[in-house]
């Protein structure tokens, strides 16, 4: 005969707390990414060119497009992130949302504006560079 199951309500009021501790830090990275989109796209298009990862014919166009997707990224669905980093989301353990975000559309979008000569470096380059300037700006 089986027994009955009964939820353990000290486990599920951890779950709900850590799951409530997680969406805040959410919340406060992007109210802090508001606060610095423009810088951080102008830091991360330099920082992009200077270590020879993009190859472009101007910086500046480039650094708009990062200011655009930060933009996007601001006033995107949950859903929409998701789906946008799914293909990188094991790229490095504990990976931060923002710098997946922002190097699923170095790799898959801004590879095909016109400015772009060309990309280099991995995956996991593109991302250690973008990762170090969004963790300089959003703690």
């Amino acid at each position: 005969m089986g027994g009955d199951f009964h939820t353990n309500y000290r486990e599920e009021n951890l779950i709900s707390r850590l799951e409530s501790s997680r969406q805040s830090a959410w919340t406060r990275q992007l109210m802090r990414l508001g606060d610095c989109a423009d810088e951080l796209a102008q830091r991360l298009a330099m920082k992009l060119v200077d270590s020879q990862l993009i190859e472009t014919n101007s910086q500046r166009e480039v650094e708009e497009q990062l200011a655009t997707a930060l933009g996007e990224l601001l006033h995107a669905e949950d859903f929409d992130i998701q789906f946008a980093i799914a293909n990188f989301r094991n790229l490095v353990p504990q990976a931060n949302r923002i710098s997946l975000y922002v190097t699923a559309f170095i790799i898959e979008k801004l590879i095909d504006h016109r400015s772009v000569v060309d990309i280099y470096g991995t995956d996991e380059e593109i991302y250690g560079v973008v990762n170090q300037e969004v963790t300089e700006l959003i703690r």
